[in-house]
């Protein structure tokens, strides 16, 4: 019985891969959505180049963790650390 169940599992593990796969190369996102729009990253970014916030301030006003305010402005390329 544990070998069937073991069996089924790698079999729904296969098909979600695939399934994501798929998605992908159909351009769609796959996984959780992001807590800032384009419009926010680009204003907190404005924001600090010019000094008037920083980035724990900007990142307590748009209501997300510092880290995560970073990590945007850090992919989009708009602010180097």
């Amino acid at each position: 019985m544990g070998a069937l169940a073991e069996f089924e599992r790698s079999l729904i593990s296969e098909r979600s891969k695939a399934g994501m796969q798929a998605a992908r190369r159909r351009g769609k996102h796959v996984g959780r959505p992001g807590k800032l729009s384009q419009e926010q990253i680009n204003h907190a970014a404005q924001m600090v180049r010019e000094g008037r916030e920083t980035v724990s301030g900007m990142a307590g006003l748009l209501n997300v963790d510092r880290g995560t305010l970073r990590r945007a402005l850090k992919a989009n390329k708009l602010y180097s650390f």
